[in-house]
């Protein structure tokens, strides 16, 4: 009796001791994950899944280099409207459009290689530090060249003036 007692006793040890060294490697295994199917929560994933549609977003469909030149709503060959939106005021001197997919974006005229809605992409330091998004509202342009609606007459002069620039194409017209 007294050895089974015994071998009870051991075997409850035994037992104790193989379930706190096995719960301190679930741990441990769990914190040291190296495997790319790691279990996240669902805020992580969601930051993850936005993050991957931003670089979507603003991924390059096809990329030109032409001249950047500015003007206003009231040019000399201008009438005061945009050829693609005819309906939508510039004349006081607004020179962004909010689209549903890219917000509020500037509004450039391009040639007809650019169908009317098409986005484009380019940074120039003469408007800001940042990525320049904008959209092609307008024409009165020829070849790869833009021309970007400025808010006056001094802006488009002062700030644009005439550059060479290149710039990525993110969405072609109206999808």
């Amino acid at each position: 009796m007294k050895i089974l007692n015994y071998f009870i006793r051991l075997s409850l040890i035994v037992f104790v001791l193989v379930i706190a060294k096995s719960s301190t490697n679930v741990m441990d295994a769990t914190v040291e994950n190296e495997n790319t199917n790691k279990t996240v929560n669902l805020s992580t994933m969601a930051l993850k899944v936005i993050e991957i549609e931003e670089d979507l977003k603003f991924s390059a469909i096809d990329t030109y280099t032409g001249d950047l030149t500015g003007y206003v709503y009231n040019c000399p060959l201008c009438n005061g409207t945009l050829a693609c939106m005819p309906e939508y005021d510039i004349t006081d001197g607004k020179n962004t459009y909010y689209d549903a997919e890219y917000g509020e974006v500037y509004i450039v005229a391009s040639s007809r290689n650019l169908p009317c809605g098409s986005i484009v992409s380019f940074y120039s330091n003469r408007i800001t530090e940042d990525r320049v998004v904008a959209i092609v509202l307008d024409r009165g342009v020829t070849g790869n060249s833009l021309d970007f609606l400025s808010p006056t007459l001094d802006y488009a002069y002062t700030n644009i003036g005439r550059s060479s620039v290149t710039y990525d194409v993110l969405r072609s017209g109206w999808e």
